[in-house]
């Protein structure tokens, strides 16, 4: 997997995961669960679906 995510994209996605998963631990809800999704995303710097639309947000990549 070749990165297509740049470091902005990644911090935002980041703070988005950790805010749902917060979300979910404060109200015991599973919805929150969502949150890992954006949270990897982040942390790997890949996102299938940028691929799928031809998007990249790195300008290095």
């Amino acid at each position: 997997m070749k990165k297509n995510m740049g470091k902005a994209d990644r911090i935002i996605r980041g703070i988005i995961g950790l805010i749902l998963l917060t979300i979910a631990l404060v109200y015991h809800t599973w919805w929150g669960a969502i949150g890992i999704i954006p949270l990897v995303t982040a942390l790997i710097g890949f996102c299938p679906m940028y691929v799928i639309f031809g998007i990249k947000s790195c300008r290095e990549c």
